[in-house]
């Protein structure tokens, strides 16, 4: 099936409107002659006549009056998708976005963003939702708006990326904890009790990776799938939690906080979206208050 020619809409809708070849062509700032052989061709794909001659002017057919109104709605619309898009108005704003986040990072820099967001637009609300994967589908398919989360090679790579900060472990006990009281070496960390994070369940991690080389083992006494949970076991027990420390500042108040005596590396934490809301001028605004906001609080 061929493509019919979408201009001749605005042919048609300029033909329609003024009622005469005169007028169309000096609506569209064609010459007479050019506008004659536009309606001929507007007439061959229509299949009807459209403007017919009685006496001096030019009278629309039973067609061109059905056709009149439909067109220049449709004309309308056409322009109203391809002009720029207005002035984002925050105070008039309503809107959901959905962000998906790993634990932690909600309780830490959740408050700060929330009342940014209030302040500068108030019908605006957040919703929050947890990250039990790094699967790319929920932001794809428009499930999520927007997402937290380390980089990695299987990360969709048709999602835009942007980095928010640095992060790196290390190492919580109650006050009072014997970890508190003393330098902590590799080998007092590795013989405490110890609280593993993995969203996916798995043994062992990066510390335990660190920690072989120097013939140490941790003793890992439960597993839990976010950063907050490990620390409210840590505040209550004699368990060593280990976290992030900015996803994590104030989740960690009165608490004992330590460098790991073991090198752990560095990660990246990003923000994440569909390439679709990129040029979009609310979720800008929200990408770059998250920014911002994570940028304030170490």
């Amino acid at each position: 099936m061929s493509i019919p020619d979408f201009n001749l809409l605005i042919t048609l809708d300029a033909v329609l409107a003024e009622g005469s070849v005169a007028g169309a062509a000096r609506r569209l700032r064609l010459s007479p002659s050019a506008m004659s052989r536009a309606l001929a061709r507007l007439r061959d794909t229509t299949g009807d006549p459209l403007l017919v001659r009685a006496g001096r002017g030019l009278v629309p057919t039973p067609r061109a009056v059905e056709l009149r109104e439909q067109v220049s709605q449709i004309v309308e619309n056409a322009k109203a998708v391809l002009r720029p898009a207005e002035k984002l108005n925050l105070k008039q704003l309503v809107r959901t976005f959905t962000l998906r986040t790993s634990e932690g990072l909600v309780e830490n820099f959740g408050p700060s963003l929330i009342a940014r967001v209030t302040a500068e637009a108030p019908g605006v609300r957040l919703r929050f939702v947890q990250k039990p994967n790094k699967d790319g589908a929920p932001l794809r398919e428009g499930m999520v708006d927007l997402e937290t989360g380390v980089v990695e090679s299987t990360t969709a790579p048709e999602l835009r990326t942007q980095e928010l900060f640095q992060d790196r472990y290390i190492g919580v006990v109650r006050m009072g904890h014997d970890l508190s009281k003393r330098k902590v070496t590799p080998s007092r960390y590795a013989a405490g009790i110890h609280i593993h994070v993995s969203r996916e369940g798995l043994d062992t991690g990066p510390i335990d990776d660190a920690l072989r080389p120097l013939q140490l083992e941790r003793k890992i006494v439960t597993i839990v799938a976010g950063f907050a949970t490990a620390l409210a076991l840590a505040r209550g027990s004699d368990l060593i939690a280990s976290v992030p420390a900015r996803h994590t500042g104030v989740l960690r108040d009165e608490m004992y906080s330590f460098p790991l005596p073991v090198p752990a590396p560095q990660f990246t934490v990003s923000l994440l979206w569909h390439p679709r809301l990129d040029a979009d001028p609310a979720h800008r605004w929200l990408r770059g208050l998250v920014r911002e906001t994570c940028a304030a609080i170490r």
